[in-house]
């Protein structure tokens, strides 16, 4: 039996995966999905956070299993795979940063328009504001943040989808598959960037197996493997039913007006904002900008931690040859907090004008990365260190085998189109 006790120092975790992976990949993504496809894409979204749980859940299991990081596990496997883990997070960290950093900016201007700052100099602040409380806070603060911010997001998302149930149009509001097909080559772009970030790229599962250590040093408690289950099923369950409520939200209050998303950031949110309230009803407002705000929030803040937290331990295992143990110490992990986010700046002072392209190249590489982390999380976890009661069920085995194959096949589709 599990002690409640025990639990309550387990849960932080898998919230805070919950808090990275809604931003990009719920507030974009999902909500693109529903509004230019309406419900068709509800199936895929489903068979994507479906498909991509086994890799996840290696992140806390293999931690709880065996005391180590995933990153530590990559180690184990050969020097070639850290590597690759490190290529793909500098590839796309920064980017992905700059690219939340500029919507959750954007979406505060209800807040903090009264400053009068331009939507870079606006995120930039907000990235030195963030980066003060991870540096100042540490984990404990993150872990308190995230808390509250999946809370308040829930319910203000809940209530949103709730009133847009009530002011729909009866006769629109349902749209058959065969009225709108978004399975085709010509929208196959669109299908492999909501895939890269729903629910979040395969690499943050690096992100969960660093944050049990932190927990852990914040608690004085270690998870185990049981107690993991419970922590990641809770954030992961969310993730995915704001998913598709995210999706429902596009679906019932966009579809229908036909609406081009822009490319600019200021006019994705303001537009955002219009549309919903112009479809739900003015009195709703405040609500559709606390949890659009909140979403950003969440997934600026994780993201600032997890890439300089996940890039520092790299780095540090990859020094020390005979070690797979390695601990990110603070001046390692404030030097790439650094780092991240005077490169995330440059990016943004160079791509203000193009969110929705910057988004979609982050969110391509993350697919296309996909298939490659599966695989390697699917090694580690079936690792000579990690014993057999610990190993994966036969059931993750087959669904990590099909993750594995559909990210692969539709990753050919997509450099096949692009070549030929």
């Amino acid at each position: 039996m599990i002690n409640s006790e025990h639990l309550l120092k387990t849960l932080g975790p898998g919230i805070l995966i919950a808090c990275a992976a809604i931003g990009g990949s719920h507030l974009v993504w999902a909500t693109r999905a529903g509004a230019e496809y309406g419900w068709t894409l509800l199936g895929l979204v489903l068979l994507a956070n479906f498909l991509k749980f086994p890799f996840f859940y290696f992140g806390q299991h293999y931690t709880a299993s065996t005391g180590e990081s995933l990153l530590s596990g990559y180690k184990r496997q050969g020097p070639i795979y850290l590597k690759t883990f490190i290529a793909i997070n500098l590839l796309t960290g920064s980017i992905n940063i700059a690219a939340v950093g500029m919507l959750t900016a954007s979406l505060s201007m209800p807040f903090l328009g009264f400053l009068n700052l331009e939507l870079t100099h606006l995120t930039i602040l907000i990235f030195l504001i963030l980066s003060g409380i991870l540096y100042f806070g540490n984990y404990a603060v993150l872990d308190r943040l995230s808390k509250w911010i999946i809370l308040i997001l829930t319910a203000c998302t809940i209530l949103a989808v709730v009133l847009a149930l009530l002011n729909q149009n009866p006769t629109t509001a349902i749209v058959t598959k065969t009225e709108i097909n978004p399975y085709t080559l010509a929208s196959l772009a669109f299908i492999v960037s909501l895939l890269g970030w729903m629910p979040a790229p395969i690499d943050l599962s690096t992100w969960s197996s660093l944050w049990m250590h932190s927990r852990e040093a914040q608690t004085q408690h270690k998870a185990s493997p049981k107690e993991v289950v419970i922590d990641f099923s809770i954030g992961y369950g969310i993730t995915t039913i704001l998913a598709c409520l995210f999706l429902a939200l596009g679906a019932l209050t966009l579809f229908e007006t036909g609406a081009e998303i822009p490319q600019s950031g200021i006019q994705f949110s303001k537009q955002f904002i219009e549309l919903y309230t112009s479809s739900i009803g003015a009195f709703a407002k405040p609500i559709i900008i606390i949890a659009a705000f909140f979403t950003m929030l969440s997934t600026t803040l994780t993201c600032l931690d997890g890439y300089p937290r996940s890039l520092a331990t790299s780095f540090l295992l990859l020094k020390d040859a005979s070690s797979t143990t390695n601990p990110v110490k603070k001046k390692h992990y404030s030097l790439m907090l650094v780092i991240y986010a005077l490169v995330a700046s440059l990016i943004l002072l160079l791509f203000v004008k193009n969110l929705m392209s910057l988004l979609s190249f982050a969110a391509t590489v993350a697919f296309l990365s996909s298939p490659i982390l599966a695989w390697i999380n699917l090694k580690v976890m079936t690792g000579s260190n990690v014993s057999p009661k610990h190993q994966p069920a036969t059931w993750i085995k087959i669904i990590s085998y099909i993750g594995i194959a559909f990210f692969t096949i539709i990753s050919f589709l997509f450099i096949c189109n692009k070549i030929f």
